[in-house]
């Protein structure tokens, strides 16, 4: 009788992960929420987020979810576990399913109006841009004009090169400091000189150079520029754009989280 029950057991879990079928190709969402529905399209570049947001969906993880922070002009979150028992005012984001996923940023995908990306833990606590495990948001964005975007990516550079001096200068700071208070000022000074050479370095291999085709969908259709290169983009809707515009406009707390709940279902199209 027992090894009926373990080879029913057996059965029953390869049938399911047939069902699952991790790791196809070409995969389509839905979502529905009191405001109307919207279809997603999985990008099969970035798999791993691809087939967990697939895995989550199939284990109906996300239904009852709330959408939980809403900001016009910018995007709309959700995919906290914690949003299906919250009360009233209760703050939110802080929920998972337990795990984080290995970053998938790729330069092809950017923040175009319509994306679906990973939120995730800043870069004081992680470094390597690790998604979280289940929470997301779909970019609304705005419009941008060329003079606006030159403008952006000169202010984003600018940090960029600041983060780098910071990093070098710390990784240096002991030796620089000796080099100082035993009056090495030769020695001070060419190690300066390799600082700002290692700085430039670094700094034009990852200088911030928009492509034409962000350029393109930042002048037309919209998105938010500035997180590109810094979260996983992982998807975009196909159908139901004016969803989004609806949910983002409503009425929010301080917190940015809808005064009425956003409820959310989540199905596997294809």
């Amino acid at each position: 009788m027992k090894n009926l029950i373990y080879i029913f057991i057996v059965f029953l879990f390869i049938s399911c992960q047939k069902k699952l079928e991790l790791g196809k190709k070409d995969r389509v969402v839905e979502v529905e929420t009191e405001y109307g529905n919207l279809k997603i399209r999985l990008y099969d570049e970035t798999p791993v987020h691809r087939d967990n947001f697939v895995k989550l969906t199939h284990d109906k993880f996300f239904d009852g979810t709330l959408f939980h922070r809403v900001i016009d002009g910018f995007m709309i979150q959700g995919g906290d576990p914690d949003s299906k028992s919250a009360k009233s005012g209760e703050r939110l984001g802080e929920g998972g399913p337990g795990y984080q996923i290995p970053a998938e940023i790729k330069n092809g995908l950017f923040h175009k109006r319509g994306v679906l990306a990973a939120a995730r833990e800043g870069d004081d606590v992680n470094p390597e841009k690790k998604s979280a495990g289940s929470q997301f948001y779909i970019v609304q964005g705005k419009v941008y004009t060329v003079g606006e975007l030159d403008t952006l990516q000169t202010k984003l550079n600018g940090k960029l090169r600041s983060s780098i001096f910071k990093k070098v200068q710390m990784e240096k700071a002991e030796f620089l400091s000796k080099c100082q208070m035993e009056g090495e000022l030769e020695k001070l000074t060419e190690a300066i000189d390799h600082i700002k050479f290692e700085v430039d370095s670094m700094f034009n291999l990852e200088k911030i150079v928009l492509s034409k085709q962000q350029i393109e969908a930042y002048t037309t259709v919209g998105g938010i520029p500035h997180l590109d290169g810094n979260y996983t983009v992982f998807g975009e809707v196909i159908e139901g754009m004016d969803l989004i515009d609806s949910i983002a406009r409503v009425e929010k707390d301080d917190f940015d989280r809808p005064l009425k709940d956003i409820s959310m279902k989540i199905k596997i199209l294809k």
